[in-house]
């Protein structure tokens, strides 16, 4: 492995077991002190369901579950609406399994805001890392060590 690389991956795992370790937020409001640049965390009864990355945890996670907010700040809860109406696959085309179009959708964008509300209700962990290139390293690392299963790192 190279060097440089290897000083990447020698913090994962020290971050990993810090992000594990913290006692989740669970009422739907970050404490002050959960700011900053990091990898974050969804979780429901124990079940760990999605990883995140951002510049601003308190800005990114209202993006994730504040009502009113759009499809293209809330990937996670435009995938649990998915599931939950049973439109899985997008087509990436203008017909009405767009993005833009299934929200225009009354049974898809009720499906959206209850994935919104449920968020809000989940666990949510957070831990600070500010180098880029490491933070993109550790949200892909806590995905595969725990197997979130709402994480897809293929491309479109």
């Amino acid at each position: 492995m190279h060097e440089k690389f290897r000083a990447y991956t020698e913090a994962l795992h020290p971050k990993f077991e810090a992000l594990m370790g913290m006692s989740p937020v669970t009422t739907g409001t970050l404490p002050p002190e959960m700011k900053g640049a990091g990898v974050y965390m969804f979780s429901e009864n124990g079940r760990h369901l999605y990883v995140g990355r951002t510049r601003n945890v308190r800005s990114r996670y209202g993006q994730h579950t504040r009502t009113g907010t759009g499809h293209n700040n809330a990937p996670f809860a435009f995938k649990l609406a998915r599931e939950t109406t049973g439109i899985l696959k997008s087509t990436y085309k203008s017909d009405e399994t767009s993005r833009a179009n299934l929200m225009l959708n009354s049974d898809f964008l009720g499906a959206f805001n209850n994935a919104l509300a449920r968020m809000r209700a989940m666990e949510f962990r957070f831990v600070e890392e500010t180098d880029p290139p490491r933070q993109c390293l550790l949200e892909i690392y806590v995905s595969v060590a725990c197997g979130s299963p709402y994480n897809d790192f293929d491309t479109h």
